[in-house]
């Protein structure tokens, strides 16, 4: 859901699900999880628009979800909606 800071900046959090194939010690591993985001500014806005099961690549950084929390969340500076790979 999109909301504002006291200073007016848009901000969503929503959770990311992850799904791919990674290599480990020579073998191939299914990898699966999610993962807390959030975005601020711009990049809110193009979170909120992007509808569950859309396909899309993400850029930004992790960080501990506040100061007193060690649970991590990606903060997403960067958002690529992947034509043509939507979930169902």
């Amino acid at each position: 859901m999109l909301r504002f800071t006291p200073a007016t900046v848009p901000v969503t959090e929503c959770v990311i699900g992850h799904q791919s194939e990674q290599v480990e010690a020579g073998n191939p591993r299914r990898v699966e999880c999610e993962i807390q985001a959030i975005g601020l500014g711009e990049t809110a806005r193009w979170l909120q628009a992007a509808t569950p099961g859309v396909k899309v690549h993400l850029s930004g950084f992790l960080a501990c979800k506040s100061r007193h929390s060690k649970q991590l969340r990606l903060h997403v500076t960067m958002i690529e909606f992947v034509e043509g790979n939507q979930n169902g």
